[in-house]
């Protein structure tokens, strides 16, 4: 067990905060929603009923959307894009590990991925697994925030006389893409930050920063000369 937490520490802790913030958020959330029901005349749901509710899903995909986006996407953009500097990017016109072929390496064929080892097809898809998942992560998530966000839509709009609205009709609504906006242009303020910040500061030990003593124009976590040899030794 003691080596099982400290070979998946990274892992555990962040579901563990995952976690403990999503409960907490469910009865936070339950909270306002049964005193705003209650001010309604409104019978409130139980917690458990809340949990499955419009308002609870609508909360939660909406931000799981941008987070899904905003990783898919910079695993994309570190493919092509580049950061002079930054431990985000990799080497400018220099060839990393993640850009060779399979069985190019030195990578005995038994030990790798069952995809790799069929090939065709299986490999292709396998090669951009990462990025694929991540974004079909978002749809599901984009999907969820449409069809609960067009649910509470129509409720407040009955409640005012209006008409409900489905969730293809919510898609049009400026109401759905500021509730979007807002959450994404945050998320991809903080990939810039992270790329950008990481140029003059460091975080000694984390593999998101450059060793302290690098030098500001060091782009990724190995010297421009003498530090491939390093690199490939260790």
């Amino acid at each position: 067990m003691r080596r099982f937490a400290r070979n998946n520490g990274l892992s555990l802790v962040t579901f563990a905060f995952f976690l403990l913030f999503l409960i907490g958020q469910g009865v936070m959330g339950w909270l306002v929603y049964r005193e705003d029901q209650q001010e309604h005349g409104e019978t409130a749901p139980g917690y458990i009923a809340y949990l499955v509710s419009p308002h609870f899903v609508e909360a939660t995909s909406e931000n799981w959307e941008s987070e899904f986006l905003q990783m898919g996407m910079f695993v994309l953009f570190t493919v092509w894009l580049h950061q002079k500097g930054s431990a985000e990017s990799k080497r400018i016109g220099k060839e990393e590990e993640v850009d060779r072929d399979p069985d190019t390496g030195d990578v005995p064929r038994d030990r790798m991925p069952a995809p790799v080892r069929i090939g065709g097809v299986a490999e292709t898809l396998y090669s951009h697994s990462l990025s694929i998942a991540l974004l079909t992560l978002f749809a599901f998530s984009f999907a969820a925030h449409v069809w609960s966000g067009a649910i509470l839509h129509s409720r407040e709009e009955l409640a005012h006389g209006g008409e409900a609205v489905s969730a293809l009709g919510y898609l049009k609504t400026s109401r759905l893409w500021f509730e979007s906006f807002q959450n994404w242009q945050s998320e991809f303020l903080a990939v810039f930050a992270l790329s950008v910040l990481g140029i003059w500061l460091r975080e000694k030990g984390s593999p998101e920063s450059k060793p302290v003593d690098a030098p500001h124009d060091q782009t990724s976590d190995s010297s421009e000369g003498g530090g491939e040899g390093k690199k490939q030794a260790a």
